[in-house]
């Protein structure tokens, strides 16, 4: 079976070769550069350039030469083996061999997630060195992967997100066709796959839109990385239709299960539909015999984007990242207060439960860290429209030393959370490693080797960024943050897959595993009836009770952190518990950190 997303831009194979297509508004002149040899391209009208060079085939190098002078690379190229700055080359989607007809996906509540960098998960830093773990990874009870970012940045290593060529996968991890193999070898093995796009900017070299597309960008909007990228002005279609697409692309031509969306607070429209309105609809409109979960980041927490409909299923957008069950989870088993963990530090455990039983955290009230309302009401949606976690990359590698939470709490206490995240409703994710607690961090690491100003900028910027912190200052006195531009720092990053059979790393993997089971045993039959309702209740000091109501029956989730015994109350059998817990019918006694959760 053979797959391909037809798009308007873009080398395209055709009956009498390849037609190659540039929307190039504010260039005078454009030829197609093809395997060295120019010819000068049409002007079709409102900036499109077409040309259509019968007898050239995959393969074949290309790019754009704009008014006699640069040569670009296509902002669509579908991959770059040379990196950025080089050619294109053409790709020819029916070359590769599908064999996952009959897959269609499988049901968002049956989602375990497994975020992970291909670069550092594996010693190889490959698609193909990640095939060899996938069967693992079913094995441990993980549904699906989710890759940071593919798109195309500059150098051989980085997190992703200062991508440039959306549509080209990095060639640092393999080819096109490798990663095609990864994606059918995850389906055979009944696993999802999941890619991280970033549609609110460009990384900060190689991106060559401002010589040809000036109007692909704005003043009118502002963003942490400049000019907003124009998604709602006059000349704004094009611009919508080029991320449109590569939504669809990756979910089409590549297969995907999902996409998650990063930081859509950061994308600037006043039009409607907004952009991840349409992209969403879109998605659903063209694959309706599919499985799609569309999956946010948006640190506004803005409900809207996740209605559902009579049947509970998403109107627009799957679910959104739970940043805020993040920091709850995090101040109570760690206790640290600085940053943004200030909102959480004085109400940690309420606004725990908030999380667990309402979505957000933060639904309008005043964000002291931010100094503004923050968040929607959430309480509406049912719990599947939040992705928990305790740790992600950015939460590990935001740290000045890429600490996981494993080197910040003790086991005890991580391990009542681990159980509160893969235990309860909301949909859980793990990061590469945190199912054996991985010894090894996770840095933040670029590579601009090709050019030594914005390496300097990063570095120094790095160190700038913790300097006026005290607890920082306070907690590492005078050691040196990694420097991110070092190859050394990428290769601390690498996970040791081997650690995971030895003590005490071998006990919190048998632990994952453990949990993980009962999940698919008790609580996914239980999410995949209608949601009721949610409820929480602090029945004494340190002291948290949440309940949730499904047509198919109640779960309960009792904790307690204080500092003597507590003794709640909760119908129903107890389906887990930590050390020392007892139960006396429906009352359960509950020693200083420990937990359980009861189903009736």
């Amino acid at each position: 079976m053979h797959r391909f997303h037809d798009m308007p831009f873009g080398a395209q194979i055709v009956d009498d070769g390849v037609r190659f297509t540039l929307w190039a508004p504010t260039a005078g002149r454009v030829e197609l550069m093809l395997d060295g040899t120019p010819h000068p391209m049409e002007d079709a009208g409102e900036g499109w350039r077409r040309l259509v060079v019968p007898g050239a085939r995959a393969g074949a190098r290309y790019g754009f030469r704009i008014d006699g002078g640069l040569v670009v690379p296509d902002p669509a190229s579908r991959f770059q083996p040379d990196d950025v700055h080089k050619p294109s080359v053409v790709v020819d989607p029916h070359g590769f061999d599908w064999t996952d007809d009959g897959w269609t996906g499988r049901p968002w509540e049956e989602a375990v997630l497994y975020e992970l960098h291909v670069g550092t998960a594996t010693p190889e830093g490959t698609y193909a060195g990640l095939m060899n773990k996938l069967e693992a990874l079913r094995d441990l009870g993980v549904t699906g992967i989710e890759l940071l970012p593919l798109a195309d940045f500059p150098g051989r290593r980085g997190w992703g997100y200062d991508g440039v060529l959306p549509y080209a996968p990095d060639a640092a991890y393999g080819s096109p066709d490798n990663l095609k193999r990864l994606v059918d070898r995850a389906h055979a093995l009944g696993l999802m796959v999941f890619i991280d796009v970033v549609y609110n900017h460009f990384g900060p070299a190689g991106n060559y839109l401002h010589a040809y597309a000036k109007s692909f960008f704005t003043e009118r909007h502002q963003t942490p990385w400049g000019a907003g990228i124009n998604f709602d002005g006059q000349t704004s279609r094009p611009v919508r239709d080029f991320f449109v697409h590569n939504a669809l692309y990756w979910l089409e031509e590549y297969h995907v299960d999902g996409l998650r969306f990063d930081a859509v607070h950061a994308i600037l429209d006043d039009s409607t539909p907004h952009i991840i309105q349409e992209i969403a609809e879109r998605a659903r409109a063209s694959l309706p015999g599919r499985e799609v979960h569309l999956v946010l980041e948006n640190g506004a927490n803005e409900a809207r984007w996740l209605p559902r409909d009579d049947a509970q299923r998403p109107r627009l957008h799957t679910a959104q990242w739970n940043d805020d069950i993040h920091h709850c989870w995090h101040v109570v088993v760690t206790g640290e207060s600085d940053g943004y963990y200030e909102d959480y530090a004085d109400r940690g455990l309420d606004l725990l439960g908030r999380c667990l039983t309402e979505g957000f955290a933060y639904q309008g009230e005043m964000s002291g860290h931010e100094g503004k309302p923050r968040g929607e009401p959430s309480a509406h949606l049912p719990p599947s429209a939040f992705v928990a976690f305790l740790q992600n990359h950015d939460q590990i590698g935001n740290r000045a030393f890429g600490e996981r939470i494993g080197a910040l709490a003790d086991e005890s206490r991580l391990g009542i959370a681990r159980a509160g995240l893969l235990l309860t409703p909301q949909i859980p994710m793990l990061y590469m490693g945190e199912e054996w607690s991985a010894s090894t961090p996770f840095l933040y690491f670029v590579d601009f080797s090709d050019d030594p100003d914005l390496a300097k900028a990063v570095r120094d910027g790095r160190r700038r960024e913790f300097a006026n912190f005290k607890s920082f200052a306070e907690q590492h006195g005078e050691r040196q943050i990694p420097d991110p531009t070092l190859e050394e720092t990428f290769r601390l990053s690498v996970l040791d897959w081997a650690e995971a059979a030895r003590a005490p790393h071998a006990e919190v993997l048998a632990d994952t595993r453990r949990l993980l089971a009962l999940r698919q045993a008790e609580i996914v039959p239980l999410t995949k009836t209608r949601f009721v309702e949610a409820s929480r209740a602090l029945p004494g000091p340190g002291q948290l009770a949440c309940t949730w109501h499904y047509e198919g029956g109640t779960l309960r989730f009792l904790m307690n952190v204080g500092e003597a015994e507590a003794v709640l109350e909760a119908p129903g059998r107890t389906v887990w518990a930590s050390a020392g817990v007892r139960q006396e019918g429906a009352r359960h006694h509950l020693p200083i950190w420990s937990a359980a959760i009861v189903k009736e």
